[in-house]
């Protein structure tokens, strides 16, 4: 198969032709029809993963076909249009068996712990406690953009967050992430700013569900003027970046008993920011963590998403090929894209 693959850390990736995956016993191959291009991604480039091993193939977010089934898969067969999270359950250990398969004890993370999807194939492992089903009528690109930022701020926002109508919701960063919380958000019929240092983002934010939108460039303090926006502070605030201003920002410009969901990476030199804590101590402030999604609540987000109420279709900006791909992913943290960049052409 064809893949895009590294060598070395934050070094050019190359297209290769290497050996076709094959299935574990409780695993599938599934042939790639569309994978996202992620930040996450450029993190384990860049070298910031632990669990990467070199030479490697990056790439989590995909959608396909099942292409292989190994002999102790019972839900799947050769044919089935699917797509997953990209934390995936064991199916066995103590977090699994209280359904929270997105902290799995021995959790398979495509592109991180294996081999991943910027590739013809991929190999995944646990097939029957992650694999979801995808609706003919949600088209693989879209499915491929649901996978880390879409299911990971549907979380965050919905069961992390519990977010209801009428509640001020924050969100610090509008690349993939903080996009869809804002859409996701703004569906739950919650008030939404939009924090970000570009217009352009900005703009695309409010056409999908912000009510306001600040530029953190433009305004003296980004903590008051939220604050100011939401009379008082917001009810829940998601940092969807990752960096020590984000963070704390976030908390700082939460109301009393409010909540800062952390879902941006804080790897590397900024895994260990300074936070408000007196803020968090006098105001109850909680703190929580957003950690990707388990399948089983996959049904939830794909109802919404057949109804009409989320429309991940339009977080889609462009998409490339897996030679365009060996570029985008490099200069990512220099020239991000509005909206989630799709690879759909592989051969």
């Amino acid at each position: 198969m064809r893949a895009a693959i590294y060598g070395e850390f934050a070094k050019p990736l190359t297209i290769e032709t290497v050996a076709d995956p094959t299935p574990t016993k409780q695993g599938v191959v599934i042939r790639v029809e569309a994978t996202g291009l992620c930040r996450s991604d450029w993190h384990g480039w860049m070298g910031h993963d632990p669990d990467i091993r070199l030479p490697h193939v990056p790439g989590h977010e995909l959608a396909g076909v099942v292409e292989a089934v190994g002999n102790h898969v019972t839900r799947w067969n050769i044919g089935d249009r699917v797509t997953l999270p990209f934390v995936c359950g064991c199916g066995s250990c103590c977090q699994c068996a209280a359904g929270q398969q997105q902290v799995c004890d021995r959790q398979f993370q495509p592109g991180f712990t294996h081999w991943g999807c910027f590739a013809q194939y991929v190999a995944i492992d646990y097939a029957d406690a992650n694999l979801v089903g995808l609706p003919e009528e949600i088209d693989f690109e879209t499915a491929a953009s649901l996978g880390c930022r879409f299911a990971t701020a549907f979380r965050a926002i919905v069961d992390q967050g519990k977010v209801s109508a009428g509640q001020w919701v924050a969100v610090h960063g509008c690349g993939g992430v903080g996009l869809s919380a804002i859409m996701i958000a703004n569906a739950l019929g919650a008030n939404v700013i939009a924090i970000d240092i570009r217009d352009d983002k900005l703009d695309f934010a409010r056409s999908i569900g912000a009510a306001q939108a600040v530029n953190a460039t433009t305004v003296e303090d980004v903590v008051a003027t939220v604050r100011g926006i939401s009379k008082g502070g917001a009810h829940v605030s998601i940092d969807s970046l990752g960096s020590p201003t984000t963070c704390f920002n976030s908390i700082a410009c939460l109301q009393k008993r409010g909540k800062h969901i952390q879902v941006g990476l804080m790897l590397a030199d900024h895994k260990h920011p300074s936070i408000p804590m007196d803020a968090v101590i006098a105001g109850e402030l909680e703190i929580l963590g957003s950690h990707g999604m388990q399948s089983h609540r996959y049904p939830a987000m794909l109802s919404m998403i057949q109804s009409g109420k989320l429309t991940p279709h339009k977080l889609v900006g462009n998409t490339i090929s897996l030679e365009e791909s060996l570029t985008a992913l490099v200069e990512m943290d220099r020239y991000p894209d509005v909206g989630v960049t799709v690879i759909n052409k592989f051969s």
